[in-house]
């Protein structure tokens, strides 16, 4: 397991916890955060790219 495979699964859980504290509070912004991270930590995990690529690449789409 590379490092960025290992970085894209903590933070798929970060993700999963901001969103969860978005739905407490009732912050949308959070919970859109949190999905967002918990994407880009699926995309890290499964092909190996740093944030930073993953990213770009969302950006580019």
């Amino acid at each position: 397991m590379n490092t960025d495979t290992a970085k894209g699964n903590w933070k798929q859980i970060k993700g999963e916890f901001k969103e969860q504290y978005g739905n407490i509070v009732n912050s949308d912004s959070a919970k859109a955060e949190g999905k967002l991270d918990k994407f880009i930590g699926e995309i890290q995990e499964k092909y190996g790219k740093t944030k930073e690529e993953v990213r770009e690449e969302i950006k580019n789409w």
